[in-house]
């Protein structure tokens, strides 16, 4: 049986503005431990909102244990096939989205029975999924049951939405952004079950938008690539410290054979201006110390650097769900988008001109653009959920194919921030907020 995390917890609503001292709800949030840390820091984001009364209970369970150890078995493949293999990812990615059907009814026979068991352990008044293996499964389950409880969707993934995540049969799809709404839409879920509420992030790293930057004698840059530890980081810790009077602090996450590679490859030369760190808790005093943040385009590390306003620089993104992840962090300005490591010198260069002119302008951008309400704003919503009225649409067989080229089309046309790519001198940046 899966473990179960419960917090027992008075509810506020910001929405509403007082107190719902006498309701009473259980959530069930299914949720991963293993394919990334993104997951995980979305479930731990709502539970902070929880003050502590017993009026409303989070149960967090690891949908992949539902399935036993051959699904268990799956969730851990995914970390050292994203490290060691990208294009073996993205043919799965891409594969499996093309088959949700047989996703959806493969993991459902994997977890019928503990799920059962799980449903009337816990007895929860709403289901929330934050992984999309576990939205079409879920569905089919509660439906050949007959089990009348609200199951609502939230959606991890920034721009390219897996299929498996829009499911019009749910009761509701809260969605981090308006492009991940347009990808719903494609995918034939109703309008009014679609609901754009931004992405949470812990409260450890809010409440830093008053931070500023100016120019110093010494830049202090932090490297980071998700929780799995992906990326060229030793080139890039090269290159900056090569060409810049700066320190570098690199995070390799879950990579331990990744962390010692950096140790030996750098230390010896560049002794104690880099410092390797594995997977690490304090990740946001790391990023407000920093002045400049380079990452993989990860949705979970993104929106953390937005909301403790450090500038990014993106110079990479798994394909599949992160592909177009670094233009849209571009299109909103919350960052730059570096595709070669040989012009993140030429990049940083334009970054500080002008007494870091571009940076400041990216800062503001970031403090407009995140809601930092956005974890209270979804317990509120999923508090408040009842079953969808009327008779559930059935899912649209949309071709993945199709619906990547509409998206692809309009980032497209949107042709952001040119200038970097073509490594012409940046004079001012232009301002377009979200």
């Amino acid at each position: 049986m899966a473990k179960l995390f419960l917090t027992s917890v008075k509810y506020k609503s910001s929405i509403c503005g007082g107190e719902i001292g006498t309701v009473n709800k259980k959530i069930l949030i299914i949720s991963s431990d293993y394919t990334g840390h993104g997951h995980k820091s979305i479930a731990e984001s709502l539970q902070e909102k929880i003050a502590e009364n017993e009026q409303i209970q989070i149960h967090v369970v690891d949908g992949f244990s539902l399935g036993g150890s051959a699904l268990l078995n799956i969730g851990k493949s995914y970390g050292p096939i994203t490290r060691y293999s990208a294009q073996l990812w993205n043919a799965i990615w891409h594969v499996s989205a093309m088959n949700s059907y047989a996703i959806d009814k493969g993991v459902e026979n994997l977890i019928k029975d503990d799920f059962m068991v799980l449903l009337d352990e816990v007895k929860p008044d709403v289901i929330l999924s934050i992984h999309p293996n576990f939205n079409g499964s879920v569905i089919n389950i509660l439906r050949k049951e007959r089990i009348q409880i609200p199951f609502g969707t939230l959606i991890a993934d920034l721009v390219n939405i897996y299929p498996l995540w829009c499911d019009p049969r749910a009761d509701f799809i809260l969605c981090p952004t308006k492009e991940a709404k347009l990808k719903c839409l494609e995918y034939g879920v109703p309008k009014e079950k679609i609901h754009v509420v931004g992405f949470p992030v812990r409260e450890r790293f809010l409440g830093h938008q008053n931070k500023t930057f100016e120019i110093k004698s010494e830049l202090n840059f932090l490297i980071m690539s998700g929780g799995e530890g992906v990326g060229d980081m030793n080139t890039i810790a090269e290159n900056l410290l090569n060409h810049f009077d700066c320190t570098v602090t690199i995070i390799a996450g879950r990579n331990e054979t990744l962390k010692a590679e950096l140790e030996n490859s750098l230390k010896p030369r560049f002794d104690k201006r880099v410092d390797v760190l594995g997977f690490t808790k304090n990740i946001q005093d790391l990023m407000l110390a920093a002045d400049i943040g380079i990452m993989r385009g990860s949705p979970n590390t993104m929106f953390e650097a937005v909301a403790t306003n450090l500038p990014m620089i993106i110079t990479g993104a798994l394909p599949g769900q992160e592909k177009d992840n670094p233009l849209f962090a571009e299109k909103h300005l919350l960052g730059v988008n570096c595709q070669d490591n040989e012009n993140l010198k030429s990049i940083i260069d334009q970054l500080l001109a002008n007494d870091g002119e571009n940076l400041k302008m990216i800062m503001e951008s970031q403090r407009k653009f995140i809601n930092p309400l956005a974890a209270q704003d979804i317990l509120d919503y999923v508090t408040s959920a009842e079953k969808a009225k009327g008779k559930s649409r059935k899912r649209r067989r949309i071709h993945l194919v199709l619906a990547t080229r509409k998206s692809f089309k309009k980032f497209k046309r949107r042709k952001p921030l040119k200038k970097f790519k073509r490594r012409k001198p940046l004079k001012k940046l232009k301002r377009r907020v979200g």
